[in-house]
């Protein structure tokens, strides 16, 4: 099973923006991340946006290495469970990686290997108040994709969370302190000439 909006072999990759779009910026992530979810809340919405407006489209690689170093499966159920949020549209999936990260326990906590806790994020996206999303987070229905979708990360060369490329070329999204980038800094770098 391999969820909606998604693109590259295997539909490893998730899409945010049109499929045919000029530029892609490539957004590499693991969901259990602390400096993701610092990106995630600096610059998520400011890539939502710009993606709408037709600057580029956003291909979301996600990673699950974190599961390894940290102990658990956070990562690798979360990302099934975004997938399912992928099946429901482009604006869900967004909006609830959106929710995760907001909800997102310490680094050291396998939180998100609870389904239940997957669960709670998806009531504040409204699109995600189905039983057929409900049901395929708690049937675990793309742990089989998740794995995929790990293992392309593993074989993409990318060896750290976050990382974001525009069309191959590395973007800063994170500073010197450790915290997300201004949303103009992120933009002045992102904006293909």
């Amino acid at each position: 099973m391999i969820p909606a909006n998604t693109t590259g072999p295997g539909g490893t990759v998730v899409r945010y923006g049109a499929a045919d779009a000029a530029h892609v910026l490539s957004v590499y992530a693991d969901l259990r991340c602390p400096f993701c979810k610092r990106m995630e809340n600096g610059l998520g919405a400011v890539m939502e946006r710009a993606a709408d407006e037709g600057r580029f489209a956003v291909d979301h690689h996600f990673a699950t290495f974190l599961d390894d170093s940290a102990g658990g499966t956070g990562s690798l159920e979360a990302l099934a469970a975004l997938g399912a949020a992928a099946d429901e549209g482009q604006k869900p999936f967004m909006h609830y990686l959106r929710a995760l990260y907001a909800d997102q326990p310490a680094e050291d906590e396998d939180a998100f290997a609870d389904r239940d806790t997957l669960l709670r994020p998806a009531h504040q996206v409204e699109a995600l108040h189905t039983d057929a999303f409900r049901q395929k987070v708690t049937d675990g229905a793309y742990l089989p994709w998740a794995a995929e979708v790990s293992a392309a990360f593993r074989n993409s060369g990318v060896r750290s969370t976050p990382t974001v490329l525009i069309d191959r070329t590395p973007v800063p999204v994170i500073s010197a302190q450790g915290y997300a980038v201004s949303p103009e800094a992120f933009l002045a770098e992102a904006s293909p000439l």
